[in-house]
Formats: C-alpha cells, sequence, structure tokens
C-alpha cells in the first residue's frame, strides 16, 4: 500500500509526515511537495518526495502515479490562482491518477457553515463526491495555535461574545489524519475537534499556565477593531480577525463530537498542558 501526502512541508503536512513513517514505514510513504529543496531542508530522507504543485494539473497527476491513498491537505487561499481552482486540479489529478482513497482537510460543519470561510471547502467536498472516490472528509475544527496572540499571559480581550471553539493541536488533528488514512473502514465526514470552550475557559487555562489570574473581556466588534487598528494591524488582517471573532460568535465552531479522540484512541491534551506546548516552542 503506497500514501502520499500533499503540501508536506507545511507543519501539519510535516507532522503527518512523521506519524506516517512511523505507523507504516518510510518505503511505503510519499511526501508531494511544492518546492523539493525545501523538502529536503524538512522532511526525512528516508521517504520518497514528488513534486507536485497546485497550480499545475498535470504535476499532481505524475505526483500520484501509482498512490493508493492520499491526505489531500487544503490549500491556504491568496495564491496566484484561487484556492478552489487549486483544489479543482488536485481532485482532478486524484481521479486521472486512480486514487482509490482520499481524506481532505475540510471545514467545521461545511456542508452547512454560512461563513465565507467555508465556500471553497464546500465546493471541494462536492467536487470530491462527485469524482466517485472513496473519501473522508475532515472537518477540523481550530487549532488552538490560532489564538497564540492569546496565550502570552497579558489579558484576553475578545468580540466573540459567548461563542465557543472546538481547539485541539494542529499535530493532534493531523496525527488523526493519519490514522484516518491508515484505517480500512472510515467514515465519510468526520468532525474533528477539541471540548466546545468559551474566551474565558481558555483564560482560565491559561491562567493556571502563568500561576496569575488573566482576565477575558468580551467588547463588541467596533470596539474590538479600533484596538486592532491601535495595535498596527493592516485592513485586511483585521478583517480577517473579526471575521473570525464572528464565526465564533455565531456559534459555528461549536461542537459536541468525539470524532478526534476515538479516532487518536486517546483524550486530547488538556487545555493548559497544550498551551505549555504551544508556547514552548
Amino acid at each position: 500500500m503506497k500514501y502520499g501526502i500533499t503540501a508536506a512541508t507545511g507543519h501539519f503536512g510535516q507532522v503527518a509526515v512523521k506519524e506516517l513513517v512511523g505507523l507504516v514505514g518510510a518505503d511505503n510513504v510519499v511526501a508531494i511537495v511544492r518546492n523539493l529543496e525545501k523538502a529536503k531542508q524538512l522532511l526525512p530522507d528516508d521517504i520518497e518526495v514528488r513534486q507536485g504543485d497546485y497550480d499545475d494539473k498535470n504535476s499532481l497527476v505524475s505526483a500520484f502515479e501509482g498512490l493508493d491513498k492520499v491526505l489531500f491537505i487544503s490549500s491556504q487561499p491568496g495564491g496566484k490562482i484561487p484556492r478552489l481552482e487549486q483544489h479543482t486540479n488536485v481532485v482532478d489529478a486524484l481521479k486521472e491518477a486512480k486514487v482509490k482513497f482520499v481524506v481532505y482537510t475540510s471545514f467545521p460543519h461545511a456542508d452547512q457553515a454560512k461563513s465565507a470561510l467555508a465556500s471553497d471547502h464546500t465546493a471541494t467536498e462536492k467536487l470530491i463526491v462527485e469524482s466517485g472516490i472513496k473519501h473522508s472528509f475532515l472537518r477540523n475544527n481550530w487549532y488552538l495555535e490560532n489564538e497564540v496572540g492569546f496565550l502570552n499571559g497579558e489579558d484576553i480581550v475578545y468580540a466573540a461574545g459567548d461563542g465557543k471553539v472546538g481547539w485541539a493541536l494542529e499535530r493532534e488533528y493531523a496525527e488523526g489524519a493519519v490514522k484516518v488514512l491508515i484505517r480500512d473502514a472510515t467514515k465519510d465526514v468526520y468532525e474533528f475537534a477539541g471540548a466546545s470552550r468559551s474566551y474565558e475557559d481558555l483564560a482560565k487555562a491559561v491562567s493556571e499556565v502563568y500561576g496569575k489570574e488573566i482576565n477575558a473581556t468580551n467588547v463588541a466588534s467596533d470596539d474590538y477593531k479600533v484596538g486592532l487598528e491601535k495595535a498596527g494591524l493592516d485592513e485586511n488582517t483585521i478583517g480577517f480577525i473579526l471575521m473570525i471573532q464572528d464565526l465564533i460568535k455565531q456559534g459555528e465552531l461549536i461542537e459536541e463530537t468525539s470524532d478526534l479522540a476515538d479516532v487518536l484512541g486517546h483524550e486530547l491534551k488538556a487545555l493548559p498542558e497544550a498551551i505549555k506546548e504551544v508556547i514552548g516552542r
């Protein structure tokens, strides 16, 4: 059985490669990367590395040749071509290369999410279904690393109201993805997440880590925007942050599933310990 991982030089991909090698052996792992020189610096020497660019379908067809299962890690928006066009290239290449099974990293509740952030993922899931390739969609909730600015021991100011988030470590999501990739029996959809927690819960965990009280204060979106502007952030970054806060406020990241822990076969790292892992890097 030959396994491939796309976007293998990203942090998610690197963790997934290491986990997969540990489970199936280096001879059965193929890393698919855009930049071969970067891959030499970041990935194990004993695995096969192939060049495959989401912007170039033909390169992906070659990269997928002979692979049985592929972990398709979604790209980041803002590239030379639209993300959905990139993802269309990947799905078309998977089909042309006759890959038997694909695991795709998607968005929470992608089939019903209202956020603009979900649209490419919703469309990609549809493309995969229509391709006829056997699949599992990993609807990853939120990486704890996304909140690194709130993990510095200072008071937390946010604009997400009573919204809750299923934070877990990025490596836990990556390890879960690999466990699904190598399984014989899989579900079509996994809603991967940690326990749903509020920013007040996050502040309590940060307090435990630093041994002092950390306050969490919710403010109106307009006031939050002013604070971000005073911090010197550019307009695009501010817009993105506000979009995330609104996403949380609207309840789109609330999750009551144990899918991630079930796949991993153990409980997720406790929040204070996970925070220590993030700030210790």
